[in-house]
């Protein structure tokens, strides 16, 4: 499952970040904010119109993102 169709209040757990391209400045960024493997993550909220941005909480941090920028982490169970 991708990030971008966890449903709001839903958890996960990070898989990996998929990169597009070698070197992709997106993927390297999220994972340095912290989008890491075995890192929990929630939906908290998301945007009036479209549900973009999703809102997500990693810890006790918040982030918005775009859901193309949702799309690249993937997710697995809870468990």
């Amino acid at each position: 499952m991708r990030l971008n169709e966890l449903k709001l209040g839903g958890s996960a757990i990070i898989d990996h970040v998929e990169d597009h391209t070698a070197g992709d400045p997106v993927a390297e960024r999220l994972r340095a904010l912290g989008f890491v493997p075995g890192e929990p993550i929630r939906i908290v909220a998301v945007g009036p119109i479209g549900a973009d941005p999703i809102a997500v909480g990693i810890g006790f941090t918040r982030f918005a993102l775009r859901r193309a920028e949702a799309a690249r982490v993937l997710l697995r169970d809870a468990a």
